[in-house]
């Protein structure tokens, strides 16, 4: 019951093609010669592969002393015409010809006699000079290497709120100074600071969180992470339950960073990032039987200044993830309570499922390879399946019997394993309609919950009315179809054998109108769809709070009458009402559609948190 019109799939193509025939060589640029000492190491350089006018280069790493080295920073120029692009097994930067490549989390210890290794991909045909591993020159001939910092003192926590926490360590020592610290919550950095205190916000109430600190000297040297420290926040999430009891998932357009212009980024400044538990990215596309991106552009490509992005960094021209999915992983990593989907289908995108679920085994096979693709590793914590609708119409038609829910439930389950699978269905409750359509309750057993799509009941489609509120929570009186309203989609759905706690309550983060309207209440006539930003007869909720405020309630949903046009929408008073349903009735929780239909302050996202938790 969502709408992804072409107007807003606008695509960007990003053509690169690379064709290069390899050519190993022996050749081995020699900058090493060992030298031992107390603390001493060798950097080499060699090409494995060189096809002219790039190359694949490699550093090889060794502890060439007999103490253990923690932590190794390379420094190396190339000459004008050679770069240096996409690395692996290193952090790698550059300014100018100068190049700085660090360990990564796991490689940074050497034991006497250990050897690393990582590589890059490289332009042009020129070789290293002027190399420095430590400060110290590659071939080991300068001497000792200058040693890391100590591991700082373990932190100490104090001031904990139900969204902050203070945290003190002791100062590490280095024989150079220490530069600064990072702080690293649940493994992921998450600030840098010079002193020693750090107050983390943001956080989530009731929520357990795991803090370090690893300690830089003037040379950018890491050294050994502090140990570590449990931090819980206080508040228990409202009504006996913990954050993570209720789900408060949102759905991510795709193609909202065009004329919506938000972006990940927005869900921080907004504030909802602490109080969503799941983000849907939508839509991933179905053909041909397998899963598909959507828009590359968007999802992979799309270059952030570092005023545009979540941690303010700028996107390079060579790093290999840009676009939303690396704005989301950004997020994750400020964020590590959020879960993110991928979601697949949709209104428009639903038409390749009948087609697909021909061969099941294959059409999930083919999804998990995309979700986990290792391009954006450690991004999706599973799959949303957004099909409209199983053997019955929507956008198009489908005839493939009831059973297909259940069996594509079936097909995911195993192949995704743990990850999370889930559902988005239809909300009609009518007698032989959708929800009966598709054995939804027999494929619960296999899905960790369905996204109920109750909202989109009624609309301008009937142009001449009667006008009735889109998300209707219970029946009323005048109603135009006593079986379109969410109690009943929830109640028929529990009687098939879906657990409560598998449900979730949709909210419509936007409200459908109609023109040609003199009647306040509900039922009156009218000659259209009223005008919208994007789309006639609807408008997000973040226009509708000022252009035409709510005047009514009607079946725990609000109404509007301004001019000659009526409009139906939720506000913060009546998500708050469809949250104790939602709590009453024993549900998983709530999930929107979507998130760009909030306030800049994100209220609705707060109303559902507080609803929910409080």
């Amino acid at each position: 019951m969502r709408t992804n019109t072409t107007a807003h799939r606008i695509r960007h193509k990003a053509l690169a093609a690379a064709a290069a025939l390899l050519m190993p060589l022996g050749a081995l640029v020699a900058l090493a010669s060992p030298v031992q000492a107390a603390e001493a190491a060798t950097a080499t350089f060699s090409k494995p592969s060189d096809w002219g006018s790039g190359f694949e280069g490699k550093w090889t790493i060794k502890n060439t002393g007999d103490t253990t080295i923690n932590g190794w920073t390379l420094k190396w120029d190339f000459p004008t015409g050679t770069k240096a692009g996409s690395a692996w097994d290193a952090s790698l930067t550059s300014s100018g010809n100068t190049y700085t490549a660090k360990n990564l989390s796991w490689n940074g210890t050497l034991a006497p006699g250990a050897a690393i290794s990582f590589g890059f991909n490289g332009t042009g045909t020129g070789a290293p000079s002027n190399c420095t591993l430590n400060g110290r020159p590659c071939d080991g001939s300068g001497g000792p290497v200058d040693a890391p910092p100590t591991a700082p003192g373990i932190p100490t926590a104090s001031g904990i709120t139900d969204t902050s926490v203070k945290l003190s360590w002791g100062a590490a020592r280095d024989d150079k100074g220490v530069k600064n610290y990072d702080v690293l919550r649940n493994g992921s950095r998450v600030a840098t600071v010079t002193g020693t205190t750090y107050t983390d916000s943001g956080l989530t109430a009731g929520t357990t969180y795991t803090y370090s600190v690893v300690a830089r000297d003037t040379a950018d040297q890491t050294g050994p992470a502090s140990g570590s420290v449990t931090v819980k926040t206080t508040g228990d999430g409202g009504g006996g339950g913990t954050p993570g009891t209720y789900v408060n998932l949102g759905y991510f357009t795709e193609w909202g960073i065009y004329g919506r212009n938000y972006h990940v980024k927005d869900i921080v400044t907004s504030g909802s990032a602490e109080k969503l538990t799941h983000i849907n990215y939508s839509f991933g596309n179905v053909q041909g039987g397998k899963c598909t991106i959507g828009d590359a552009f968007a999802a992979t490509d799309k270059a952030y200044t570092a005023e545009q992005s979540v941690d303010g960094k700028a996107d390079t021209w060579d790093q290999p993830l840009r676009g939303n999915f690396n704005q989301l992983l950004k997020l994750k990593k400020m964020y590590p309570h959020i879960k993110v989907l991928w979601s697949f289908g949709g209104w428009t995108w639903s038409g390749g499922f009948p087609d697909a679920m021909k061969n099941p085994a294959a059409f999930a096979k083919s999804c998990h390879q995309l979700v986990n693709d290792p391009r954006w590793q450690g991004l999706f914590d599973g799959i949303d399946l957004d099909w409209e609708y199983p053997n019955a119409c929507g956008l198009s038609c489908d005839t493939s019997g009831p059973a297909v829910m259940r069996t594509m439930a079936q097909a995911f389950r195993a192949e995704f394993g743990k990850q999370l699978v889930t559902a988005a269905i239809t909300a009609d409750a009518s007698s032989g309609g959708k929800i009966d359509s598709a054995d939804y309750g027999g494929a619960a057993q296999y899905l960790d919950w369905y996204n109920v799509m109750t909202y989109d009941y009624f609309g301008a489609w009937d142009k001449t009315g009667p006008t009735a509120p889109h998300s209707p929570l219970t029946s009323y009186a005048g109603i135009p179809n006593p079986a379109f309203n969410s109690d009943a989609a929830i109640q028929k759905l529990k009687a098939k054998g879906v657990p409560a706690e598998k449900l979730l309550l949709g909210i419509g983060f936007y409200g459908r109108g109609w023109t040609g309207v003199t009647q306040k209440e509900p039922g009156g006539s009218a000659t259209g769809a009223a005008p919208g930003t994007h789309e006639a007869g609807i408008e997000d909720y973040k226009v509708l709070k000022n252009r035409c405020p709510a005047n009514g309630t009607v079946a725990g949903t609000a109404y509007a009458h301004c001019g000659n046009e009526w409009w139906s929408y939720d506000t913060p008073a009546t998500i708050k009402g469809k949250m104790s349903y939602a709590k009453q009735q024993k549900l998983g929780g709530a999930f929107f559609w979507e998130i760009s239909g909030d306030t800049a302050n994100g209220e609705l996202i707060t109303a559902i948190h507080d609803g929910l938790y409080k």
